[in-house]
């Protein structure tokens, strides 16, 4: 992404500088590019895993892996269940970290640093959310081929492999 004024004073950057350090010459700010985090779910009953059809753009109509951007200051963990239940309806518990995946956001070009935690449902009140048309079980022989992002199918890959991390906290 290309930012054109410094965040802090306004004043116009005369370039870009380094990829990801931006220093103001008029205030001396640093303004440093940074992935943007995401808190992900496979959320798992059995051997199969819960995905929603898009209702918006970026891809819209593709499945989707349950996440979504965290909130300022707002843990991983936190906003992984507070995804879950925005998109699905579903309270959930986290049985394990699946790792780190990373992309770029389609819309702005922004790098993105994708967290993934395995989790279970602990309710069953399953309503799709307002960007989510569709939410859908599935079986690994039956996941759909249209994943929205490459994260997603990056997950989804760790997942099918058998990697899960199992978190301490379980």
């Amino acid at each position: 992404m290309l930012y054109n004024n410094c965040p802090k004073c306004g004043w116009k950057y005369s370039g870009q500088g380094l990829k990801h350090i931006l220093s103001c010459t008029k205030c001396g700010f640093t303004f440093y590019i940074n992935s943007k985090p995401t808190a992900s779910a496979i959320i798992v009953d059995g051997d199969k895993i819960l995905l929603g059809k898009r209702r918006i753009e970026p891809s819209k109509g593709k499945w989707d892996v349950i996440g979504g951007f965290l909130d300022f200051g707002e843990h991983p963990e936190v906003g992984v269940r507070r995804e879950v239940k925005e998109e699905t309806g579903l309270d959930v518990i986290i049985d394990g970290l699946l790792g780190f995946f990373m992309d770029t956001y389609d819309q702005t070009g922004d790098a993105t640093l994708n967290i993934c935690f395995v989790v279970r449902a602990i309710s069953n009140q399953l309503t799709p959310g307002d960007d989510i048309e569709e939410v859908r079980w599935f079986a690994p022989t039956e996941i759909p081929n249209d994943i929205a992002f490459k994260n997603g199918r990056d997950m989804i890959d760790a997942w099918m492999n058998d990697r899960v991390i199992r978190s301490a906290k379980s």
